[in-house]
């Protein structure tokens, strides 16, 4: 089984994708899905999550060597950024969505300086909404921000055009093709509701739904 299917089955495993074609789940973009993916459950499995943490730390000794501190985003990010920041002998710090209203004010917890070169860890990427939001605060504070890496992403064009747009990358250990074919694979869902989030997904990619 390659990695993609791999890590797709650990979320499958623990139950953090949840299925419902009939009452679709509402995105914090508005978009309505019949898929949700909770990967805070991953925090329960400790063979799981250390699969994760390390397919996370072997992407960013891949593609962004040059990383100097892990900054994981709040709050499903920072659990992994920890493990991650664990393996690779790294300082870790965290990202808030906004700075708190009190005490230092701050929108980034944890020491950093501007010599620094900040990987964002993210636990889905579906727009890049957040992952974009996170790496806007770290580059305020003038640190370079190599990319993101996530578990999981849903492959949306929106998302890749706003990456592109912000003159970063990304890279994800699994994705919503390995999580339908592993989820068919299983018996996880139907091949009615696999055809449904096929057809729900492909709407999604060409701009169809909102």
């Amino acid at each position: 089984m390659d990695q993609a299917k791999d890590i797709a089955k650990v979320l499958l495993d623990v139950g953090a994708v949840a299925f419902s074609p009939d009452k679709p789940f509402t995105w914090a973009s508005g978009i309505e899905s019949p898929i949700y993916c909770d990967n805070r459950l991953t925090m329960a499995d400790p063979i799981g999550r250390k699969k994760i943490a390390e397919g996370l730390a072997t992407l960013i000794r891949n593609y962004y060597p040059e990383t100097t501190v892990i900054a994981g985003t709040a709050t499903a990010g920072i659990p992994h950024a920890a493990w991650v920041a664990d393996i690779l002998g790294l300082p870790m710090v965290y990202i808030r969505s906004k700075a708190k209203g009190h005490g230092r004010s701050r929108q980034i917890e944890g020491k950093i300086d501007q010599a620094d070169k900040a990987v964002i860890i993210e636990d889905l990427i579906s727009t890049g909404g957040s992952s974009l939001t996170a790496a806007k605060a770290l580059r305020e504070e003038g640190i370079e921000v190599t990319g993101i890496v996530s578990i999981f992403t849903y492959e949306l064009q929106s998302a890749d055009d706003a990456f592109a747009t912000a003159q970063l990358t990304y890279k994800s250990l699994t994705n919503f093709n390995a999580l339908t074919e592993v989820s068919k694979e299983n018996g996880a869902i139907s091949d009615q509701s696999i055809h449904h989030l096929l057809e729900w997904h492909g709407k999604l990619k060409a701009g169809l739904l909102q």
